[in-house]
């Protein structure tokens, strides 16, 4: 079996190619320098620049490509730098999947999707939202469209705030958690729709053997408030919380981004459900633990 990873670098890539070697993939990773060996494949997503013969004999297609949003403040700027990057990498695989009309693609998504909806739950199903994230994704799920309207099996990965011990939201929290100057960010009462890394790379490669088609909310079962989240964090760390950042601050400092850490979303896994996957890491409690053991244990 070949897997064909884009976006290989990043949080989730780096951890996901040894899992996909292990599960039995010859793994391929698409860069923008020139290859190093057989195990890398370069493309240039702006100047349309891909190995057609690579994608058309690869069993499964990783698209986990664009520009971080959580890299620089999400200025309008930026923002349209963070769109054209996601649109370019996932119009170049859809179209060049298109071409044969086989395999599938595993398309990179966010819970950006569903925008701010306070207590409301949120399906796979649910409605787009507003706001300058919800606009970024949905049109980055439409630009897979001609893999979809070619009969390419599709899955988008909703993905929430990956916690990881390495990268991710805690790792921005955590110098504050271990100082213990942070309590919540904003209220603390934000319902948060996270995951962590392990069970991010555990989802994939399942997803990977499915029949599914379309969106995933690739989340734990177990949404927590923001407030209990840092708790988690700080327990595991053994430390007091004593200060809320307030939310004036965030949007000052994050910009238009700060609604993924002040809005509200509570997700629910129904497809990962339906299909029989298990979690590693179903609470927040357990998944803070991880990220705070030592590395050999993990």
């Amino acid at each position: 079996m070949r897997a064909v990873v884009a976006g290989a670098s990043g949080l989730i890539g780096t951890a996901l190619v040894p899992a996909l070697e292990i599960d039995g993939y010859d793994v391929v990773r698409l860069v923008r320098r020139e290859a190093r060996g057989e195990d890398e494949s370069r493309w240039d997503p702006a100047a349309g620049v891909i190995d057609r013969d690579l994608i058309a004999g690869a069993d499964v297609v990783v698209n986990l490509a664009g520009a971080s949003i959580g890299a620089k403040r999400l200025t309008k700027s930026y923002a349209k730098t963070v769109l054209q990057s996601r649109l370019d990498t996932t119009d170049l695989v859809a179209r060049t999947m298109a071409e044969s009309g086989a395999g599938r693609l595993i398309q990179a998504s966010a819970m950006g999707y569903f925008g701010a909806r306070g207590d409301a739950e949120l399906h796979e199903r649910t409605h787009p939202g507003s706001g300058i994230l919800a606009d970024i994704t949905v049109a980055w799920e439409k630009a897979a469209n001609p893999a979809v309207l070619a009969g390419v099996q599709v899955q988008w990965l909703r993905t929430g705030l990956v916690v990881a011990p390495t990268g991710g939201l805690a790792k921005r929290l955590l110098p504050l958690i271990r100082l213990g100057l942070l309590r919540s960010l904003g209220n603390g009462k934000q319902w948060m729709s996270w995951i962590s890394l392990l069970d991010v790379v555990r989802a994939v490669t399942f997803l990977a053997h499915s029949d599914h088609e379309g969106p995933v909310n690739l989340v734990s079962p177990q949404p927590a408030r923001n407030g209990e989240f840092v708790a988690a964090l700080a327990h595991a760390a053994h430390r007091p919380r004593l200060f809320p950042v307030p939310g004036e601050i965030l949007r000052l400092v994050v910009g238009p981004a700060a609604v993924d850490l002040l809005g509200s979303q509570k997700a629910s896994p129904d497809v990962l459900r339906r299909l029989g996957f298990s979690w590693n890491h179903p609470d927040i409690d357990s998944a803070a633990l991880w990220v705070m053991s030592p590395r050999e244990s993990r």
